[in-house]
């Protein structure tokens, strides 16, 4: 090998596979997706917040989640500010590394959904310091908590990985 090959096979550890570039795209679709309807509720349909029923089992609210999923530790505690935006790009940092390296074309659509949702929700809580949600499902008796774009972009996303995971079986020499 000579110092020329060494320089093209590190160079091409760097370079984003097919899967990685499809994965990234459609983080890029989820961020861009929730941030354009977050917008449409926050400057359009909730003036003034209210509820607005659409159906008899989904509502459009608006509600601010200080918190991580479901509203777990939502409160407005200085260390939410500061250390959940820390913790979403630390997870998105090893997210990306994953997907870099994914082999899978599946592992790498739920990868691209965990981390556009992710992205999605940091860019509230910088802008606004919790994350907006405004759809409300509910139906015999059972209330969802409120949620958004990115939150189901994390949601499927996972239940990819998951389920990649599960049913994908390594071929063995």
């Amino acid at each position: 090998m000579t110092p020329r090959d060494g320089d093209r096979d590190r160079a091409s550890r760097f370079r984003p596979s097919p899967i990685a570039l499809k994965g990234l795209a459609l983080a890029a679709a989820v961020v861009v997706l929730d941030q354009a309807s977050k917008w449409w509720i926050l400057a359009v349909v909730m003036r003034p917040p209210r509820v607005i029923e659409v159906t008899p089992f989904f509502n459009l609210v608006m509600g601010w989640n200080r918190g991580v999923s479901f509203g777990l530790f939502n409160s407005d505690s200085p260390l939410n500010v500061w250390l959940l935006p820390l913790v979403v790009v630390t997870v998105t940092a090893a997210l990306m590394m994953w997907l870099w390296r994914a082999e899978s074309r599946w592992l790498g659509w739920g990868l691209g959904l965990v981390i556009g949702g992710a992205v999605g929700n940091l860019i509230d809580r910088l802008r606004f310091g919790a994350v907006a949600d405004f759809l409300d499902f509910h139906a015999f008796g059972w209330h969802w908590p409120a949620f958004n774009v990115a939150d189901s972009g994390i949601t499927v996303g996972a239940a990819i990985i998951l389920l990649e995971s599960l049913f994908t079986r390594e071929k063995k020499p």
